[in-house]
């Protein structure tokens, strides 16, 4: 895991998925874009996902924060994808 300062870009809404690890077996889950604050044009942007109560949590774009980032890769069909969870938020500036 890793720890970034970074600035919100957008926010999706929240929506239930399936999930075996929860007692009705769904999970509230969200994404939201990051993006590094270098101050360069082209700084680096995650779409991460948040699950949960995370997923409850409203952050808007512009808002500065300290986002713990949760790196995992899985093959598929003879497809590798990164999937990126955001295991925790907190704003910092708005």
């Amino acid at each position: 895991m890793e720890t970034k300062i970074l600035k919100v870009v957008r926010q999706g809404e929240a929506f239930g998925v399936q999930s075996s690890k929860t007692e009705n077996g769904t999970i509230q889950k969200c994404n939201i874009v990051l993006r590094e604050m270098g101050g360069g044009k082209f700084e680096n942007e995650y779409v991460c996902a948040m699950l949960g109560n995370l997923a409850a949590c409203r952050f808007y774009e512009g808002d500065v924060v300290a986002a713990t980032l949760r790196f995992s890769t899985h093959e598929y069909q003879g497809q590798v994808f990164q999937e990126i969870l955001a295991t925790d938020i907190v704003v910092i500036k708005h």
